[in-house]
């Protein structure tokens, strides 16, 4: 099911040894290449001081549009859009690019102790959700299938890094 390759971006101060796990991750679930891009800075005119926020759509708007691949950009910070409190990500199905925000699938977020593997696991969850929209699957209605939307780390918790097998379908079917 080669699906083309899978471009890394980070946007702004992004740990490195991030990018390294996820690589291998969205490689077996896409069956496909991915490499590492090159970092972006994070841009202020996206920052609402007000809300303490990055404005996603701003943010993905900066991320190359690809041909014949996808560009998925990284940023350590907390993101909305305008409609919405917060997301975990956002994608641009038509230009192929999509954006997975990491502080609030960090534990530490929400003044708890740092748990890595969980932060790991949430991270490697929306970067194959978000990428998964840049396929042109939409959201499923099985909560445990990774296209499932997530309102609440709860749900990014319960849901599974997999597509359920009517999405591994209309995947293998692009």
């Amino acid at each position: 099911m080669e699906l083309g390759p899978i471009t890394l971006i980070p946007i702004g101060k992004v740990e490195s040894a991030l990018l390294e796990a996820l690589c291998p991750a969205l490689e077996q679930t896409f069956d496909a290449e991915c490499r590492r891009g090159m970092p972006l800075a994070l841009p202020e005119k996206a920052y609402d001081p007000r809300r303490r926020q990055y404005n996603a759509e701003e943010i993905l708007r900066l991320l190359p549009a690809p041909v014949r691949r996808r560009v998925l950009g990284i940023v350590d910070a907390d993101l909305y859009v305008p409609r919405l409190n917060f997301v975990f990500g956002l994608a641009d199905i038509v230009e192929r690019r999509a954006l997975i925000a990491l502080a609030r699938l960090r534990q530490e977020f929400y003044g708890l102790p740092a748990e890595p593997a969980l932060f790991l696991q949430r991270m490697i969850k929306e970067a194959v959700h978000e990428l998964g929209h840049t396929y042109g699957l939409g959201h499923c209605t099985d909560p445990l299938c990774v296209m499932a939307f997530s309102n609440t780390l709860g749900d990014t918790d319960r849901k599974a890094a997999a597509f359920c097998e009517h999405c591994r379908r209309r995947l293998k079917g692009k």
